[in-house]
Formats: structure tokens, sequence, C-alpha cells
């Protein structure tokens, strides 16, 4: 069993910057590849941002890729997703999320967070 708690959400103008932690619970972190995913009012929730139990590999949405950089520790059993560039559309509430699977379905997802909220004013 994983717990898994997200952090760092807030509000921010747009152009700013947030990073995002989430700590996991267990001894089994280093097993999961882990992903961020948001979901806006309104709109499905949808993948952000994903990397592999080592950290070697990591995957964008490309709405995202060039501003956002997923990271992890595995000693601190944390993941992080730092943004740049924050743009209003980017306003949503992000979860993170672990696999012991391959790709970044949302179905294929077995623990997910509660979620942050964060927005972004124009």
């Amino acid at each position: 069993q994983v717990q898994l708690v997200e952090s760092g959400g807030g509000l921010v103008q747009a152009g700013g910057s947030l990073r995002l932690s989430c700590a996991a619970s267990g001894r089994t972190f280093s097993s999961y590849a882990m992903g961020w995913f948001r979901q806006a009012p309104g709109k499905e929730r949808a993948f952000v941002a994903g990397i592999s139990w080592s950290g070697g590999s990591t995957y964008y949405a490309g709405s995202v890729k060039g501003r956002f950089t997923i990271s992890r520790d595995n000693a601190k059993n944390t993941v992080y997703l730092q943004m740049n560039s924050l743009k209003p559309e980017d306003t949503a509430v992000y979860y993170c999320a672990a696999t012991y699977g391959t790709g970044w379905s949302i179905n294929g997802m077995d623990y997910w967070g509660k979620g942050t909220l964060v927005t972004v004013s124009a």
C-alpha cells in the first residue's frame, strides 16, 4: 500500500513558478514509476509528467514540455514537479500517482493522492 500526499499548490501570477511535492509512504516507493496529472474545472483528468522508478527517464505532455520538470528523490520518498512560466490555462487540481506498470493512462495508475490546487492568475 502506498499513500501519496501532495503539497505546494497555491495562487501565482502568470509567468511565475511553483514547485509541487508528493510525499509517499511505504518502503517500496523506489519500485514505482510516478506521475503528475491535472484536472481543470469542467475537464477530464489529464497526464502532465511522468518519471521512471530510477529517475532515468522522464515524460511530458506537449503542453508543459520545456516549462515543467519532474524529478524524484527516492531517499526522501518524494517526487517533485517544478513548474515555470505558468499560464492561466495551467490552473487545475494537480494529482500525483504511482504505478507498477508502464504507460501513463489514468486507469493504469495504482495509487493516487488527493490533489493540490494550482491557480494561475492572468
